[in-house]
């Protein structure tokens, strides 16, 4: 098994200088044996598998045993302020580890609550994972798509939804019961074979017989190109095993849209969901350009007209759970979304925080922070 960084040799130079401190000032005084209480100022749901293991496996190097009580199940909603645990160990041993513990902890617990969201917003659609883009290195990789089987368990458990069916990369495909990553074509592989159709005859010939996802908006024409897809490989389309990916930019409107069409759109498929109250950024992901609601409904009429009503479409670009309640409210005929914007848009609410409650058994805990004591 590969071993979570860092290994325990390097602990002291990842921690905070103050808790290396802590430790020889503990070593020198005498050790005593502490319990942590661990919480978040937001709410979350619970992902520490990855952290505990580390803890787990670091405590084994070092020579204790950590006893942790767990308050909640991985998966279960967890309140602002609510210890998600208590964990006890010595002293002079656990100073060291609490800043790498939280690292690991903090961010999975948002990511899952943000994946959990999206999920439950639209429980009839399937979720793809491609988040690694977005990450600062592969350890964050692996937290988040960690994150995001967590938020999609409970999203299946509690709400019947469809959830994350895979993720982008063949390292973390596992957190999703698969062996492989998902994925067919970047937009990369479309500028090399110089169109569209080419990019799809290229990917149809290299890897025969599997279903395609093929991306449609490289060079604007959203509908002209998925059309000429279609057309080229009817079979598919007809069996369900074709799919089309849009992923226009914020900076244009999906061919043959603008606002007032957007409009008129929504109008016909779901017109309450322009007839509230909405912001700007509701709007935007409404009737504005790029990936919006009236891009996605636009989209399906031009497939259903043309005689394919089986070709599925993946949706891409900016799908914030914001983003997924839009498209819930109005309806938007999405079958796949791919995502990496379940990471947290404010980095700052993913801290998780941890205070020492106990010394030797007896209670003590800093001023205004009592409501972490064990009852």
């Amino acid at each position: 098994m590969t071993k979570t960084p860092p290994a325990a040799d390097a602990v002291a130079h990842w921690t905070d200088v103050y808790f290396q401190r802590t430790r020889a000032i503990v070593e020198k005084f005498g050790d005593q044996k502490v319990t942590y209480a661990v919480f978040m100022r937001r709410p979350v749901v619970f992902a520490p598998r990855l952290a505990l293991d580390w803890l787990r496996e670091v405590a084994a190097e070092r020579g204790f045993t950590p006893n942790i009580q767990l308050n909640y199940e991985e998966t279960k909603w967890v309140g602002a302020g609510e210890p998600m645990m208590w964990i006890t160990g010595p002293f002079s041993q656990m100073a060291e580890l609490e800043t790498l513990f939280l690292m690991k902890l903090g961010p999975a617990c948002v990511a899952a609550y943000n994946a959990y969201m999206m999920c439950a917003g639209l429980p009839k659609v399937a979720f793809l994972a491609m988040d690694a883009r977005h990450c600062a290195g592969t350890e964050m990789a692996e937290i988040m798509a960690y994150a995001a089987s967590v938020g999609s368990a409970r999203a299946r458990r509690r709400d019947g939804a469809v959830g994350f069916i895979g993720n982008a990369t063949d390292a973390t495909a596992h957190y999703f019961g698969r062996e492989r990553g998902l994925g067919t074509m970047p937009h990369a592989l479309i500028g090399y074979a110089g169109s569209t159709v080419r990019a799809a005859e290229m990917y149809a010939e290299t890897f025969p017989g599997q279903p395609m996802t093929v991306l449609v908006d490289y060079f604007g024409r959203e509908v002209t190109d998925a059309l000429a897809v279609c057309h080229r490989f009817p079979d598919m389309a007809a069996a369900g095993d074709l799919s089309l990916r849009i992923d226009t930019p914020g900076g244009r409107f999906l061919e043959g849209l603008d606002p007032p069409t957007s409009y008129a759109v929504l109008e016909r498929h779901a017109p309450h969901s322009i007839r509230g109250y909405r912001d700007e950024s509701e709007l935007r992901h409404l009737i504005g350009a790029g990936v919006s609601a009236a891009a996605i409904h636009y989209l399906r009429e031009q497939l259903d007209a043309a005689g394919f009503p089986k070709v599925k479409i993946v949706a891409s670009s900016g799908f914030s759970p914001e983003k997924c309640r839009i498209m819930a409210d109005a309806g938007a005929p999405i079958d796949v979304i791919g995502t990496g914007s379940y990471l947290p848009d404010k980095w700052s609410e993913t801290y998780a925080t941890t205070d020492i409650v106990e010394y030797d058994g007896v209670k003590r805990v800093k001023v205004g922070r009592e409501f972490l004591l064990r009852k």
